[in-house]
């Protein structure tokens, strides 16, 4: 069964299997030790700490392993915050970071602090001019993803961290995405990684400071780690996480040229073989193995579902596939569309097989959800009133859309068709299916129970 979900979490790598079971009988004891036992632990720990400082391009001194790749996050936003908190407590992000970040910010403004959100364009890429611009004098922090995690676009870090370093402001960057690629370009200040996005085991992650950042360790004092990640190191899995981070950068190069291809044929053929799909995402800026559409008149859930009948595991940020019935912030941070979202991340060694078997089954899996739910097959012409309205309250994505589609060729060019709807992905989706359509997006306002979507004809 293949398995399109490596941004999610990647399997494990055989050098990481065979490292942990190696270190399983030569790290168990306690490696602030000083008999045979501890010194043998400590020196697997201050190897693993050398090889993936050499992978990050830093200090092994200024890297710690912390319990999983979101603690490093929080120990990193907050430990950073603290440290300068006399500059001021105003916090930097983009409005596409992971949500550790941004529940740390939500976190760190809750406790009195001030958050701005950076805001991307629709491929997702934040403009390094519109970062620098929402530094202040007292901003402590500023944070900012390598790449982001569900559309791949790749963030000019380099030039923010820059911006930063004239504004005397260390940038936080987390690189859990594209650590696994090649080291993070640009003079940064703090980064976060996680293991198991490269193939190593869940349960380590990475936090570097540089020397010279100011940082305050939150929490109660602990001996280890630098006193920046509490307890007992899990030191078979930090081996394993470094070797495999180690095998994997070997073998990046010609990895990613392999898979930029197959994903570029997804970016390509999908949009060919299946009607109605936004391709979204930076087409070039991005990581090599993962893409992202979005297809009108599809249930996510029901998408996912069916994908996972017909042998393949990917992933969604529809709000149909969510238990808050809220499309996924990055997809709503773009205003790109958000119903039928499939994000395609492949492994290292994934089968060029197995991406032309997907591009096979994919069309005939949304044309039958599409049918099930009653979806157009093409937009009808007739004439019909200057104005309608459709009440489509009390229903989620992706009927307010097609309810939307089946009257929309009922007016004539000119007339316009309001959408009555109390679903958040409207608030996406209709813009989205405006855009793809030629047509006019009016706007919006609140009426009763909901909100109406005003869309005019142009064509």
């Amino acid at each position: 069964m293949p398995y399109f979900d490596a941004a999610s979490s990647a399997p494990l790598h055989p050098v990481a299997r065979q490292a942990l079971q190696a270190s399983l009988d030569e790290g168990w004891a306690d490696p602030a030790r000083l008999y045979r036992e501890g010194r043998r632990a400590r020196l697997l720990l201050d190897a693993a700490r050398e090889a993936a400082a050499e992978a990050v391009g830093c200090r092994p001194d200024e890297l710690v392993f912390t319990p999983s790749g979101t603690r490093a996050v929080h120990t990193g936003v907050a430990g950073a915050l603290a440290g300068r908190r006399r500059v001021g407590r105003h916090l930097a992000v983009s409005a596409v970071e992971h949500s550790s970040v941004l529940h740390a910010a939500a976190a760190h403004e809750a406790d009195g602090g001030a958050v701005t959100e950076v805001p991307v364009d629709r491929a997702g890429r934040v403009a390094p001019d519109a970062y620098a611009a929402a530094l202040r004098d007292d901003t402590a922090l500023a944070c900012l993803q390598s790449a982001n995690h569900e559309v791949g676009t790749e963030q000019p870090v380099a030039e923010v961290a820059r911006a930063c370093r004239e504004a005397g402001v260390p940038l936080l960057v987390d690189a859990a995405q594209s650590l696994p690629w090649a080291p993070v370009a640009g003079d940064w200040s703090l980064l976060t990684a996680s293991a198991h996005k490269w193939g190593g085991p869940a349960g380590v992650g990475l936090l570097v400071v540089r020397k010279g950042v100011r940082f305050a360790p939150q929490g109660p004092a602990d001996e280890r780690e630098s006193g920046r990640a509490a307890g007992f190191e899990n030191i078979p899995g930090i081996v394993a996480a470094a070797a495999s981070l180690r095998a994997v950068r070997a073998e990046a190069e010609a990895e990613a040229g392999r898979l930029r291809e197959l994903v570029e044929r997804i970016r390509m053929r999908v949009p060919q073989l299946v009607p109605d799909v936004e391709v979204v995402g930076d087409p070039v800026r991005r990581l090599p193995h993962l893409v992202t559409f979005s297809c009108l008149y599809v249930d996510g859930e029901a998408l996912l579902h069916e994908l996972d009948r017909s042998g393949f595991s990917v992933s969604s940020g529809s709000s149909c596939t969510s238990s808050t019935l809220t499309p996924s912030h990055v997809l709503r941070a773009m205003g790109v569309l958000s119903e039928g979202n499939v994000r395609v991340s492949l492994p290292f060694g994934t089968a060029e097989a197995d991406v032309d078997r997907f591009l096979e089954v994919l069309p005939g899996v949304v044309a039958g959800i599409r049918e099930r739910f009653g979806a157009p097959a093409a937009t009808p012409t007739t004439g019909g009133g200057e104005s309608l309205v459709v009440d489509a309250l009390g229903r989620r994505c992706p009927i307010p859309v097609i309810e939307l589609a089946k009257i929309f060729g009922d007016v004539p060019v000119g007339g316009t068709v309001t959408v009555l709807s109390d679903d958040e992905a409207a608030r996406l989706d209709i813009p989205a299916w405006c855009e793809m359509r030629g047509q006019e997006y009016i706007g919006e306002h609140p009426v009763d129970q909901g909100t109406a979507y005003v869309v005019r004809r142009l064509t």
